[in-house]
C-alpha cells in the first residue's frame, strides 16, 4: 500500500516534506487533522512495530517526551509499515547541561523499562556472545578477529541488569532540547540491552567514572560496528575496539 496507507489517518492527511535522518525508512512531515506530525514508512514486521509503538505509548503516558503514535481512524497504531507520530519540538543539544539533561532522560527510560520484553527478532550484546545473528547484526559477515574483539568488549558488561535502550542517543539529530524538556526521537534501533550502551555521550554527560566509561565506550563501539557492518563508519568504529 505504501504511502496510500496515510488515508487511514483521515481523508485530509497529507505529506508535507521529506525529513532527513531516515536510513532504513522513508520519513516525512505530514498533516493530520490540521496538525503537523511525522510519518515513517519502512519494512519492519507487524510484531516489531507493535513492540515499538507499545513502548512509545507507555513512555508518553509516563511523562517522557517521545514521538507518540497517533492511531488511525479505526484505532490502529500502524498500517502496512506506516506509523504516524506526534512532532517533537526542539533543537539539538548545544551545551554540557543539554547533554546532562539528555542523560537524565535516558536514565528515566532505563528505570521505567526494567524487565521489558526483547524486541522481536533482536539480540542483546549479551546474546551475541554466543549467537551470530539478530535483526541488523550478522557477525558471520565480520572478520573473525573483529568478532572476537566485539565479544570481548560486550563480555565486560555481561550479567548486568537489562532494560530498553534507545540505541542511537549520541546522535545529535535524535535528541530535541527546549528550555523545559528533552525529547528523544527515532526509536528505530531501540531494543533491550544494558543501559551503558546509551550512556556514551559527548563530554561524558552521564557522569560515568573512568573505568565505567571505558567499558561502555568499548561496548558501544563494538555494537555500532556490528550493526552497520560493513561500511566506512563501521570499520572506523571497529578500529576503536581494542585488540584482545
Amino acid at each position: 500500500m505504501g504511502w496510500d496507507a496515510l488515508a487511514q489517518w483521515g481523508e485530509d492527511a497529507a505529506r508535507v516534506e521529506r525529513l532527513s535522518g531516515g536510513v532504513a525508512n522513508d520519513v516525512w512531515s505530514v498533516r493530520v487533522d490540521g496538525r503537523l506530525c511525522v510519518a515513517r514508512l519502512g519494512t519492519r514486521s507487524d510484531a516489531d512495530l507493535a513492540w515499538e509503538t507499545e513502548l512509545l505509548v507507555y513512555l508518553d503516558r509516563e511523562g517522557l517526551t517521545v514521538p507518540a503514535p497517533i492511531p488511525t481512524k479505526d484505532g490502529r497504531r500502524f498500517v502496512d509499515g506506516l506509523v504516524v507520530m506526534t512532532y517533537v519540538e526542539g533543537g539539538p543539544p548545544e551545551t554540557k547541561d543539554d547533554w546532562r539533561r539528555a542523560a537524565a532522560a535516558l536514565r528515566e527510560v532505563h528505570r521505567l523499562t526494567r524487565d521489558w520484553p526483547q524486541r522481536p527478532g533482536w539480540r542483546s550484546s549479551a546474546d551475541l556472545l554466543h549467537a551470530e545473528t539478530g535483526t541488523r547484526v550478522d557477525l558471520r559477515r565480520m572478520p573473525q578477529e573483529g568478532v572476537a574483539r566485539c565479544r570481548a568488549a560486550w563480555a565486560r558488561l555481561a550479567g548486568r541488569p537489562a532494560c530498553v535502550v534507545h540505541g542511537d542517543a549520541n546522535n545529535l539529530g535524535n535528541v530535541r532540547v527546549t528550555a523545559d524538556r528533552v525529547g528523544l526521537i527515532d526509536w528505530d534501533e531501540s531494543h533491550v540491552d544494558v543501559p551503558e550502551l546509551d550512556l556514551v555521550l559527548p563530554g561524558n554527560a552521564a557522569g560515568l567514572d573512568d573505568d565505567a566509561y571505558d567499558v561502555a565506550a568499548q561496548a558501544s563501539a563494538a555494537w555500532e560496528a556490528a550493526v552497520c557492518w560493513d561500511d566506512d563508519f563501521s570499520r572506523k568504529r571497529l578500529a576503536e575496539v581494542r585488540p584482545i
